[in-house]
């Protein structure tokens, strides 16, 4: 039976992949470094500080994973692109790819992020676009693919790394911009937003695990953007949101600055995803935002 390790299973975008790698017949092996209920649970789940180099090592020697499905990282937003705890997680991570091979582990996967490319160029390719990124948190997702590429070439497993553009839906952070703005009009309160004209590459949480575990499933090796490839202006999510929700007038643009660092254009070039793996998102705009709403509703109201 194939078995995967998944690191930061209870994450935004983690927890969506275990039912999806459960449907695949996989044994999931899923780590936390805090307590989980395991009641009514398919998915083995295991407390582990991934930064501690003996609990990865009884970890990976307990389980022998055959996959391994990487999505831990420090990520508190507006602290993780600039914390000196990206240093620990390369650290960590490079740790834990070598436990990985050293217990006869066969496939891994990453999670990388479209900050490792040089956002000047708007329009993010795999194999044109340069790597130049200009936050810590790039410089050291960037840094840690070159490594496990090297590290795959020299001991023969296979590997790949997906860049992930902007996700979205339930279970994200809710002070990012498409939680903060439905949050905003389910209180009948005003959402403050800046000038919206900003383009973006959004792609809906569940449509992102998919991706990454059709990754998994496949022998593509190398970077590839988990992106819909479909620009988008801030400002048409946020006012398709106030459609949804009736509550466009309470929508006030312009009125928070933007970042001096903040790209007008940032798609991500998405043909190795539809091509090489045959994948395509099932989930448009409109109907992540509704699922994202409807999800909303019930944390607001419970």
């Amino acid at each position: 039976m194939k078995k995967v390790l998944i690191t930061g299973g209870r994450g935004f975008i983690g927890q969506h992949c275990l039912p999806l790698l459960l449907a695949k017949g996989y044994e999931v092996h899923a780590v936390s470094s805090q307590p989980v209920n395991q009641s009514n649970s398919k998915v083995y789940w295991h407390q582990a500080n991934l930064l501690k180099p003996e609990e990865v090592s009884r970890l990976l020697s307990q389980i022998k994973p055959s996959h391994l499905l990487h999505f831990a990282w420090f990520a508190i937003p507006g602290k993780y692109w600039t914390a000196l705890e990206n240093f620990k997680w390369v650290e960590g991570s490079l740790n834990l790819l070598q436990e990985f091979a050293q217990s006869g582990g066969q496939r891994v996967v990453m999670a990388g992020t479209c900050a490792e490319y040089n956002w000047d160029y708007g329009y993010c390719s795999e194999k044109v676009t340069p790597l130049v990124p200009k936050t810590l948190y790039g410089v050291c997702k960037n840094s840690l693919q070159s490594m496990v590429d090297a590290f795959a070439q020299q001991t023969g497993i296979s590997s790949a790394w997906g860049r992930i553009f902007f996700a979205y839906g339930p279970h994200e952070y809710g002070d990012r911009l498409v939680p903060s703005v439905i949050r905003s009009l389910l209180q009948r309160k005003t959402a403050p937003c800046s000038h919206g004209n900003q383009i973006r590459d959004f792609l809906y949480v569940q449509d992102v695990a998919d991706a990454f575990v059709t990754l998994l499933e496949s022998h593509v090796s190398g970077a590839i953007n988990i992106a819909s490839g479909q620009p988008v202006a801030l400002k048409d999510i946020i006012y398709q949101i106030g459609e949804i929700l009736n509550g466009s007038e309470l929508i006030e643009l312009g009125v928070l600055p933007t970042s001096t660092n903040d790209p007008p254009l940032l798609i991500g070039d998405m043909r190795r995803l539809r091509d090489e793996l045959c994948w395509q998102p099932k989930f448009n705009l409109n109907q992540g935002l509704n699922e994202a709403v409807t999800w909303w509703e019930k944390q607001i109201e419970g």
